[in-house]
């Protein structure tokens, strides 16, 4: 037979526990990182929504979820890309990890990992140590999995490469 008062008692503990480390969170939010070590990388995504068009050349120092469309260049350095599922990209990309939900045209230089989830469309090329795709997910490229720099070049570094060799 459920008690109702033991059970009153039990969320009542619960939530506050919930609420001391909320505080906790708090309180530990300025916590000073001892030198020569980094303080570790929020998983909070930038976002561009459905509505967003954009042409040219993306850049950024933190990770990023697109479920709009973009055309031209995406390269996030060390971070993490994921295409949501309304997203529809006609770019190169180059990032630590992509995930692909959406649709995708382009090469993808993953350092770390590229994953097709299986409602994802990929049309390109895949240069990463590490590939996932999922059954059901769509893919119409060639993959690259030695690490060789030489399909995995950012177009900066080709270009500065081009103008030394001149």
């Amino acid at each position: 037979m459920l008690d109702m008062n033991e059970l009153k008692r039990n969320v009542s503990s619960k939530l506050s526990l919930s609420r001391q480390t909320d505080e906790l969170d708090e309180k530990t939010a300025d916590i000073v990182v001892p030198a020569g070590r980094s303080a570790p990388k929020s998983r909070q995504l930038a976002s561009i929504g459905p509505s967003i068009h954009f042409k040219g050349e993306l850049t950024g120092e933190e990770g990023l979820m697109i479920d709009g469309s973009i055309e031209g260049t995406i390269d996030l350095k060390e971070n993490e890309l994921i295409v949501g599922p309304n997203g529809n990209i006609k770019a190169d990309v180059f990032a630590k990890t992509i995930k692909v939900d959406g649709k995708l045209i382009g090469e993808l230089h993953g350092t770390d990992k590229v994953h097709i989830s299986k409602t994802g469309e990929v049309t390109g090329n895949i240069f990463s140590p590490r590939v996932v795709i999922e059954d059901g997910a769509r893919f119409k490229g060639s993959i690259d999995m030695t690490g060789k720099l030489s399909g995995s070049t950012r177009p900066t570094e080709s270009k500065d490469k081009q103008l030394k060799s001149v």
